[in-house]
């Protein structure tokens, strides 16, 4: 494989695009830093293919991006490699307003291989290549400038390692027949819905008891406030205000701006500051949540009473057991809210009771939720046992 030098100016990015751009693959990767600031801050991206691989630095004088960008959003022929690729997959959707299309995260890719939750990648290189990645250059300050090369090497060998792993990931898959097991997981992975996030609905992602639609009101205003704040000012959301802040204005909200300054997790300042003001226009401009907008109650437990937290306990130790026989991420099959649901009587709206989840995991919860399966020790090992109709009858 050619490994090329830093590219920084736009004919050799250009060149290097031509070269990889009829590719069937190619591996992506980016370093970021994102401590202090709302948006991720791009500092590098590193490239590969087969044959060729490269670190482009967003940072340099005059750097177009887009023919790198317009190979990884519009080429629909040329399949994206990355690994735990969410925080990549966003920075590239802020840049253009788009997901990489067609996706393939090798983590993901482990798990339908191995019993490996949320394998780092170290351990990936390490299992497949038998390499141990220099683990120094991790915690660096991509930001600053010149980059020296251990740097550079470090950044590169994340998309050359990847280039080499994932064809023998992908043949592993097809002769396992697993390969379409993923392909929902890569979609949900590539949808920009996941990327996007609207200000009226941040204050979902808030924690609060509260079912009041006054309180919930006035958090989702409160949130929507704080996340424009966040996005004008380039700072993290927490740096505006906790959310456990927020939650209490929401909860108990001062009567006016001089209350402020006495609220927990504020400084004496807002109390008179220009933010301090928006923050009270917010609130004054507030409305009750309506009945549409009202979050579902969520059911404890789910519903499931003392019998039914017995069944999901029975549902998570057949899962494990599939999951062993099938030497496959338990994750991947099913999740905690699934069995739950399952146990509480549902069966409409989860995952594992279609597709292939269920041919190789739904249909036996199901029979062991209906009484048709059960647990049996044989040669030391728990495994599934279906039980006889007639003696479940007695």
């Amino acid at each position: 494989m050619q490994v090329h030098p830093l590219i920084d100016t736009n004919a050799a990015l250009v060149q290097f695009c031509d070269l990889i751009g009829n590719s069937d693959f190619i591996a992506v990767d980016t370093e970021f830093m994102r401590e202090n600031t709302f948006w991720p801050e791009l500092c590098l991206i590193q490239v590969a293919n087969a044959d060729h691989a490269a670190a482009i630095d967003p940072m340099a004088p005059d750097i177009d991006l887009a023919p790198l960008l317009d190979l990884i959003v519009d080429n629909e022929d040329m399949l994206k490699v990355f690994h735990a690729g969410g925080q990549d997959v966003e920075i590239i959707f802020n840049l253009t307003g788009k997901t990489p299309h067609p996706i393939f995260d090798t983590q993901i890719g482990q798990m339908a291989l191995g019993q490996a939750e949320q394998v780092g990648y170290s351990n990936l290189v390490e299992a497949w290549l038998g390499v141990q990645l220099d683990k120094g250059a991790r915690f660096t300050d991509w930001s600053r400038r010149p980059l020296d090369k251990r740097q550079i090497d470090y950044a590169i060998g994340d998309v050359t390692h990847l280039a080499r792993i994932f064809p023998m990931m992908l043949d592993k898959l097809i002769k396992t027949g697993r390969g379409h097991w993923l392909d929902e997981e890569m979609e949900k992975l590539a949808d920009p819905a996941n990327y996007s996030v609207d200000p009226e609905q941040a204050w979902q992602r808030i924690k609060i008891p509260s079912r009041k639609p006054d309180v919930l009101g006035r958090l989702r205003a409160l949130a929507a406030w704080r996340e424009r704040e966040a996005r004008n000012k380039n700072l993290p959301r927490g740096r505006i205000v906790k959310d456990e802040t927020l939650a209490d204005l929401a909860a108990h909200p001062p009567k006016d701006q001089d209350g402020l300054g006495r609220v927990r997790g504020l400084s004496a300042t807002w109390k008179s500051n220009d933010i301090g003001a928006r923050l009270m226009d917010a609130l004054t401009n507030a409305r009750p949540l309506g009945k549409d907008d009202m979050p579902d109650r969520a059911p404890r437990g789910p519903g499931l009473g003392k019998e039914g937290v017995l069944v999901a306990d029975l549902l998570k130790l057949l899962l494990k057991i599939r999951a062993r026989e099938l030497n496959v991420a338990a994750r991947l099959i099913a999740r905690t809210d699934d069995l739950e649901a399952l146990a509480a009587g549902s069966r409409e709206g989860i995952a594992m009771m279609k597709g292939w989840r269920y041919d190789v995991f739904g249909h036996a919860a199901l029979d062991l939720v209906e009484g048709r399966m059960g647990f049996a020790v044989k040669n030391g090992k728990l495994v599934m046992s279906e039980i006889d109709a007639s003696s479940a009858a007695d």
